[in-house]
């Protein structure tokens, strides 16, 4: 059950605007949630993911796309999708702004480094990270004793970009009872997470929180193979070949393994295949780039309208925020969705596991670990040198020294390595 203070159905109340510390009155020109928003835009680590890998490195061509980019259409899709739902817009478009913010250098190569040298202290999660980052480490908002609570945001919104609300190995329980790895808290932030879920069903996530979920997988596995089109790493009229179909389909189990059948996905790649808008060749001129991006906005516009249709369909036609319902993902659509992750990850993400590329970038991060670890006092930026100082035992400056790793940009982080641990790694990237 929710707690007493609660607004009625269709309503935000007093607790979903609450913040974590109570800020002096502001202006009534602008709501909490558009406040959210602001904060969000005007932080430092939303730059920075201009400078991050999405599927592609910045730098790789000038039109994959980085983490900033993603995130602006995340927060696009999220915002229409959760407007015609009824949820308050700011809400959403906040939670997708955020929803990468915790995300390291080199994307999920580097969130896999970073989570094996932390595995003694609770792991490394993007998406913990990101809790972390928005209610601890950006510099915005100190209670009058000193202590940082980040950017301090609304329940509402902090529980909105909480994907996972969960710590970790205690997520949701599947049939054959294992629980998913991802996780949206680390041990030390608790406080705030308990804060942040007051009222909130256990292991359930606000509609908000799911809106932005579907508006990350719908972006970035449309996205995702427009890149790859338009890079020449994939030729999409290649899946009507068998054998390259059954690449596809096996990559989606073997990565992703959505709860929806075999059948479905195969004929999920039939129905794509078909569309009229399916860019079967494509030939880099205006015209075939208009016709990508047709399909692009085509394939949103479908995703979102069947989910929105659906969810309408199960809860009414009235204003759905927080915890009045679900959102309903079609299995057909789920299925299209999965494809095209699939088709993203058997062509580009797949083949550069084992990429020298990627083994190395996984090693400047170890590195910098420990060398950061070993010389905190004088390598660490100031903020970091100041909560390394603050710590009390080895558990939380481990966690203090991957905060930082965990902050730099692609870039920045072969620049501190060349400078501190010589130059062969770096300057081989």
């Amino acid at each position: 059950m929710r707690h007493e203070n609660i607004a009625a159905p269709g309503e935000y109340g007093p607790d979903d605007v609450e913040r974590w510390y109570a800020e002096p009155p502001k202006s009534a020109h602008r709501t909490p949630f558009e406040r959210d928003r602001a904060r969000i835009v005007h932080s430092s680590a939303l730059r920075r993911l201009g400078a991050k890998t999405q599927v592609l490195g910045p730098g790789t061509d000038d039109f994959a796309r980085t983490r900033l980019t993603h995130s602006l259409e995340v927060a696009q899709v999220g915002r229409e999708l959760g407007k015609s739902l009824g949820c308050d817009p700011d809400v959403v478009d906040t939670a997708c702004l955020a929803h990468d913010l915790g995300h390291p250098p080199f994307g999920h190569n580097g969130e896999t480094a970073l989570d094996q040298v932390a595995s003694a202290i609770g792991g490394f999660e993007g998406n913990a990270q990101t809790l972390r980052l928005l209610t601890r480490l950006e510099p915005k908002t100190f209670t009058p004793d000193g202590v940082g609570v980040g950017l301090n945001l609304t329940r509402a919104s902090l529980d909105a970009a909480t994907k996972y609300p969960w710590r970790a190995g205690r997520g949701p329980v599947r049939a054959d009872g294992s629980t998913t790895r991802k996780f949206g808290v680390y041990e030390d932030d608790q406080p705030v997470f308990d804060w942040l879920r007051q009222g909130a069903p256990p292991l359930r996530r606000c509609i908000e929180a799911q809106v932005m979920d579907l508006a990350d997988d719908v972006s970035y596995s449309v996205h995702d193979v427009e890149d790859a089109v338009f890079s020449g790493r994939v030729d999409l009229s290649t899946l009507t070949h068998e054998v390259e179909r059954d690449r596809v389909l096996t990559q989606v189990r073997d990565w992703y393994d959505p709860p929806v059948s075999d059948a479905d996905l195969d004929a999920a790649i039939d129905t794509l295949s078909a569309l009229d808008y399916w860019v079967t060749r494509y030939d880099g001129t205006r015209r075939g780039q208009a016709r990508l991006k047709d399909m692009t906005s085509q394939l949103i516009g479908r995703f979102c309208d069947g989910a929105g249709r659906a969810t309408r369909a199960q809860f009414g036609h009235g204003p759905l925020v927080r915890y009045d319902a679900d959102v309903v993902i079609p299995d057909a659509v789920l299925a299209e969705i999965s494809i095209l992750k699939g088709i993203a990850a058997t062509y580009v993400m797949a083949p550069r596991e084992e990429d020298m590329l990627y083994q190395r970038q996984r090693l400047i991060l170890t590195d910098l670990v420990a060398v950061l670890y070993d010389r905190a006092e004088i390598a660490l930026a100031e903020m970091f040198a100041e909560d390394f100082a603050d710590a009390d035992d080895d558990d939380i400056r481990l966690r203090v020294v991957v905060d930082q790793v965990a902050s730099l940009t692609d870039l920045s982080a072969i620049e501190w390595h060349a400078r501190m641990c010589g130059p062969d790694v770096g300057t081989a990237l």
